[in-house]
């Protein structure tokens, strides 16, 4: 948008002239939108909590070329769209290190768009922002609206809002807005006919136990003739709370792939890049691939956490249960069958034990316990998964109720199903 113009040679009349053109050209093409001329409120979401409403929106990329005029999303930077109507006798004030303890400020994100030699330009740009900028106090009766300019999260954007009140007090609101442009697994799963309805099976607490048990051990391959990793995972929750109780614990949605992801993929192994929403291979259970992957990068696209989830039949209480598979990539490695294949960390349950205490300590974790089901796999006799990774594992699996909305650390319960060795 604004271009860096090239240098003249001295002495150089047309060289001058074609500077200045640029430099005009580029003021010329700065155009920004008004927040009502852009199609992205039509996502927005609003929470209320006695006198006051909070409203949030998040722009996807185009969209905030439009709000801005220049591609924010290209240098990482989101902006978030933040309206807060007070209609208590008190003033609040608004946090933003709680939307994104590393946001920009607005000069800052105007910062990165300046051209040199075009300080007329630059500054326009900066004012633009400025005046965009979320306020951090509203008054009794007032709204004040504007942006938050935070760090990007394509795919599913968790927004966590903190308002002070005079008495001290912060009243908190939970946002997961869906941002356009990361196409994910999930996203054309049909939930609700997922099953016909004379397979769905609800159960009790001793009944549930007693399935698990016999729920299938392994992840398949796409015949259905060869074990893949193992199932060390059960999730209970409505598709909603699992999707927000793992975002807050800092998960990623995993893009499907495709070419660009393919593209991504590739460079990022090339030169050792973090990609937090690295495509993942597909593994078979129910005769089918994953209806969720997530993942937590680590520092490269080489190391990271990441599961894979199906909707089962089953039904406790009327919230779906899923079965799951959770590992930790720390390497890649040649095989023969693929080529290039992460390798995993073989101690799967130390990875099934971190999930438990990223969801506890994330709050999005209301009880746990653990299951039979998966079958011992000692260090002496490990398992092997579809590309001949070694795992050992106690045979157990977790068993975590999640929550969309936030437990405290001291009301999560244990659920004395089963007592797994040396945990």
């Amino acid at each position: 948008m604004f271009a860096k113009p090239k240098v003249p040679r001295r002495g150089s009349a047309p060289g001058f002239l074609l500077m200045g053109a640029l430099v005009v050209g580029g003021c010329a093409t700065f155009n920004p939108r008004p927040v009502e001329e852009v199609a992205f409120m039509a996502r927005s979401q609003t929470q209320r909590k006695g006198r006051v409403e909070v409203t949030v929106a998040v722009p996807d990329a185009g969209e905030s070329r439009e709000l801005f005029g220049v591609p924010l999303y290209r240098k990482g930077v989101q902006p978030v769209w933040v309206e807060i109507r007070n209609e208590a006798p008190e003033a609040v004030w608004f946090l933003p290190i709680r939307v994104d303890p590393h946001y920009f400020t607005p000069l800052e994100a105007a910062s990165l768009y300046h051209s040199a030699g075009s300080g007329s330009a630059n500054q326009k740009l900066d004012r633009h922002f400025r005046d965009q900028r979320m306020g951090l106090h509203v008054e009794p009766g007032s709204a004040r609206s504007g942006y938050v300019f935070t760090n990007l999260d394509e795919g599913t954007k968790g927004v966590t809002i903190d308002l002070l009140r005079e008495d001290r007090a912060v009243e908190t609101f939970t946002f997961f807005v869906p941002v356009p442009g990361l196409k994910v697994d999930h996203q054309n799963v049909d939930w609700e006919n997922l099953y016909p309805e004379g397979e769905i099976v609800a159960h009790n607490e001793q009944s549930l136990r007693e399935a698990l048990a016999k729920m299938p051990a392994c992840t398949k391959n796409k015949k259905g003739n060869a074990s893949g990793d193992p199932l060390n995972l059960v999730v209970i929750g409505h598709p909603d709370d699992v999707y927000h109780a793992f975002i807050r614990a800092g998960w990623d949605e995993t893009e499907t792939i495709h070419y660009a992801s393919l593209l991504k993929t590739g460079a990022s192994f090339l030169f050792g890049a973090r990609y937090d929403y690295s495509p993942v291979s597909a593994l078979y259970v129910f005769g089918r691939p994953q209806d969720v992957a997530l993942q937590k990068a680590r520092e490269t696209i080489h190391e990271r956490n990441h599961l894979r989830l199906w909707m089962s039949p089953m039904r406790f209480r009327g919230k779906p249960v899923w079965i799951g598979q959770i590992s930790r990539d720390v390497g890649v490695r040649l095989t023969p069958k693929t080529v290039v294949t992460h390798k995993i960390d073989p101690d799967v349950d130390d990875t099934r034990d971190y999930l438990i205490q990223n969801l506890w300590y994330s709050q999005g974790l209301a009880k746990f316990g653990y299951a039979k089901g998966v079958g011992e796999a000692p260090l002496p006799n490990p398992g092997r998964n579809l590309t001949g990774d070694p795992y050992v594992t106690d045979g157990f699996r977790a068993v975590l109720w999640v929550s969309g909305d936030p437990v405290p650390f001291t009301s999560v319960e244990y659920v004395e199903w089963e007592d797994p060795p040396n945990r």
